[in-house]
């Protein structure tokens, strides 16, 4: 890997933050990879929520091929009350049972909330198959989208986009939210397995002023980049987000946040037509571990 990125050119690009059907994504791990070198990327990370279950397909799918597989994951976390995601990129295989055992809570605690979530919305009157969407999962990562793909089939809703922001918005009851570990605490948790932690997508859960306050603290636990280049970000947002990391001395990264036919405006390693995540960003911060 260390001589693959000597070989990085300033047109070269990435995408270090993609999901699978491990979690909530409607692509393979392994077409995750096809896709990727189809697009003509340097590397692409893997980073599906709160689960390492699809990097051992991820990283084979990628050998003997000209890009970089990324092994990652995305933790939901809570601080001052609001949702933070944190990714790790580049997690070593040393790594794995630690964040193995970390998530079993986390998870049980995500298990009870679908519960819940699934009851409710039988009570209310949608009639939806819990068991099918368990199932589907395999041994997947559920969270609400898949709840929000079930509606959509049973004709209760035009999209999954549509689903989340009315039914399965918090707002209108039938989710609870599961109890979510602190971020600070992900965050060393992912040095200490000699991963990066990176704050993903800022400005979808923090104000600038509330940025201004995380951050430091951040990059005392440990946190080593920012996402400055994310699909859904506006020029201003990507301006502002690269100043916050050159401010804060972090490196940046970025990425699409593509999960294939359950967010269909937004493409793997294009976002909405307008992503561009140099190579370098990846480069920058596989050597930061070393």
């Amino acid at each position: 890997m260390k001589n693959s990125f000597d070989l990085v050119k300033l047109t070269d690009r990435c995408d270090l933050h993609t999901h699978s059907t491990a979690s909530d994504g409607t692509f393979t791990p392994s077409q995750i990879v096809e896709e990727a070198e189809r697009k003509g990327l340097f590397a692409v990370a893997l980073c599906d929520h709160n689960t390492l279950s699809g990097l051992s397909e991820f990283k084979e799918a990628a050998e003997n091929k000209s890009i970089i597989a990324v092994p990652g994951i995305e933790i939901t976390c809570a601080y001052i009350g609001k949702e933070i995601h944190i990714v790790g990129l580049f997690i070593p295989e040393s790594g794995f049972n630690k964040i193995n055992e970390f998530l079993v809570s986390v998870n049980e605690s995500k298990r009870q909330s679908n519960d819940l979530l699934a009851k409710n919305l039988v009570e209310a009157g949608y009639n939806i198959d819990y068991e099918k969407i368990k199932t589907d999962a395999g041994d997947g990562y559920v969270n609400r989208v898949p709840f929000a793909v079930e509606l959509v089939e049973k004709g209760y809703i035009g999209s999954v986009k549509e689903a989340m922001n009315t039914i399965l918005d918090e707002k209108a009851g039938y989710y609870v939210p599961s109890v979510r570990p602190d971020t600070f605490k992900v965050i060393n948790l992912f040095k200490s397995v000699g991963a990066a932690p990176v704050l993903a997508h800022p400005f979808l859960n923090l104000s600038y002023d509330e940025l201004l306050e995380f951050l430091p603290v951040a990059k005392e636990s440990g946190l080593i980049a920012i996402e400055t280049d994310y699909s859904k970000f506006s020029k201003e947002e990507k301006l502002l987000a690269k100043e916050l990391a050159q401010q804060f001395s972090l490196l940046q990264s970025g990425g699409s946040d593509f999960h294939g036919d359950n967010k269909p405006d937004i493409a793997l390693g294009e976002g909405r037509g307008d992503l561009f995540v140099p190579a370098s960003f990846c480069k920058n911060i596989y050597y930061s571990l070393i």
